[in-house]
């Protein structure tokens, strides 16, 4: 079984998440689009759902399925979306395609976050996937002074725009043993917009796709 298909059993796995007439959230990457493909073809439909970002808009969109402000649908049932790394805490490193903030936001709005992965992304400790922070233009060497004095390597993402206007850092080097601590720390820093630990609001459910078929983890509440 390649890559591809791990991932879409884990998003065809999410499928049966998905109550009819729900508003739901949807994230951003390969392995969503495997499940935003997915909901187009479920016989029933959901009333909408608020998008992480303008490309995940513009495949609803493609399907007929009516993307929502979350302003005006408030929070909704379940959040579904992938990650560049997971463990089995259930903590995530997200940002990979700069589209950390909104998907931050819609985890934050949802009663369950269902995270959909390969096994590829599974891993003991965060960190060996370069860690996105999405900084202000203007503090962005300032913001990578403060990441360097806490013994990350920060690189500016050049050529990269989010959708909100900014830049992203990504950060190597990072021993990631507090995922929770670091994500406050780095919430602090002047100029950063939020950073792509996914630690203090962590996943619910981490489905993962293996050759043997999906693997369902649940977080201890």
């Amino acid at each position: 079984m390649n890559q591809d298909q791990k991932k879409r059993i884990a998003a065809e796995a999410a499928l049966d998440h998905v109550q009819e007439g729900a508003v739901i959230g949807v994230g951003t990457g390969s392995t969503v689009n495997f499940f935003i493909d997915g909901l187009a073809a479920l016989p029933r439909r959901i009333a909408g759902a608020v998008s992480s970002s303008d490309a995940s808009t513009r495949r609803l969109q493609a399907h007929g399925i009516e993307v929502l402000d979350l302003n005006a649908t408030g929070d909704f049932e379940i959040y579904v979306d992938g990650a560049d790394e997971a463990t089995r805490a259930l903590h995530l490193i997200k940002g990979g395609g700069a589209a950390l903030t909104r998907e931050k936001i819609a985890a934050a709005a949802s009663r369950r976050f269902i995270c959909i992965v390969d096994d590829q992304k599974l891993v003991d400790r965060l960190g060996r996937f370069p860690l996105p922070v999405e900084v202000i233009p203007m503090a962005r060497a300032y913001v990578a002074r403060q990441i360097v004095r806490l013994g990350g390597r920060p690189a500016w993402r050049e050529g990269v725009v989010t959708d909100n206007g900014n830049h992203i850092l990504d950060v190597h080097g990072l021993a990631i043993s507090d995922p929770v601590a670091l994500e406050s720390e780095l919430n602090q820093v002047a100029g950063v917009v939020t950073v792509g630990l996914f630690a203090r609001r962590p996943a619910d459910l981490l489905l993962v796709g293996t050759p043997a078929g999906v693997v369902t983890l649940a977080r201890d509440v």
